[in-house]
């Protein structure tokens, strides 16, 4: 059995349950415990602390684990980076309150900063040669300059509402953080042989979530350029269509490509396009 870690509650539990769900795995959901066995793949499923997940990965209790990369980093723990999962996206970043001028790091020096990452920061103040205090707290962070614990606060940023609503502005990007799978660095021949069994499945689930299916309508005189612009995973399918000059074409684009493929095959004459949902995808 797979012995996996996911933080138990929270938006990234939410998300890391979708995916290993998506990957064939059943299991409960941390409600109704803190230990789920799986069916549809040999794993068990922990629900732990995320600040824990690091320590019972490197400690073998768990074979791997889902967390945040900033959650490993600061951890300092013993355990190997497996694959970026791509959602939970955020920012570890300083901010300082919203009417103090700010020309650049240096003007960090000599103050004290309040957060829940000494170490990360300690890291990238010595790396700017930058001599400021660092205040260690959990949780509120960003109430610390407005009771006067320290003139700025390093946290994790998202969308910056937070930060707004305290009266702080963003000034300095420590580091772009996201979920990623962490394994334990001493698996056994077997376990690594399930782990590279549930990466099979997790790349074909994100490779099917970054791409669309479409079939269009397409005139036989503009097949050749139509084709250019859609490699497809190999190449397009065409089929004929029952009405003369034209053809039936299939293909696979990146999300991040769409519209601009789309807006491509429009003005070469493609008609009648139906965008499709892909579930899976293996290459």
């Amino acid at each position: 059995m797979l012995n996996i870690a996911i933080q138990k509650k929270g938006r990234m539990s939410e998300d890391s349950i979708k995916l290993l769900r998506d990957c064939g795995l059943r299991f409960s959901s941390s409600g109704k415990g803190l230990i789920a066995p799986s069916s549809g793949f040999p794993a068990n499923i922990y629900y732990l602390r995320d600040d824990d997940i690091p320590e019972y990965v490197q400690d073998g209790i768990a074979d791997v684990g889902i967390v945040g990369l900033n959650v490993i980093k600061e951890s300092m723990k013993k355990a190997e980076i497996t694959m970026p999962l791509g959602f939970s996206k955020c920012r570890l970043s300083i901010a300082i309150p919203r009417d103090q001028a700010y020309k650049g790091i240096q003007d960090l020096a000599g103050k004290d900063i309040a957060t829940s990452y000494p170490v990360i920061l300690e890291e990238y103040l010595k790396k700017n040669n930058v001599n400021a205090g660092i205040q260690t707290i959990s949780g509120s962070v960003e109430i610390a300059p407005g009771i006067g614990l320290a003139e700025g606060i390093c946290d994790i940023v998202s969308t910056g509402s937070t930060l707004l609503s305290n009266g702080l502005k963003e000034v300095e990007v420590i580091m772009k953080s996201e979920a990623v799978m962490i394994n334990n660095t001493n698996m056994s021949a077997e376990k690594m042989d399930l782990l590279n069994k549930l990466l099979f499945r997790l790349k074909a689930v994100q490779k099917a979530s970054n791409s669309k299916y479409i079939l269009l309508n397409a005139p036989n005189e503009n097949l050749e350029k139509i084709i250019s612009i859609l490699p497809g995973m190999k190449s397009p399918s065409i089929l004929p269509l029952a009405e003369k000059g034209w053809s039936s074409v299939h293909s696979v684009v990146q999300e991040e490509d769409f519209w601009d493929v789309i807006d491509q095959l429009k003005e070469q004459g493609a008609e009648s396009l139906l965008v499709v949902p892909i579930e899976k995808m293996v290459l």
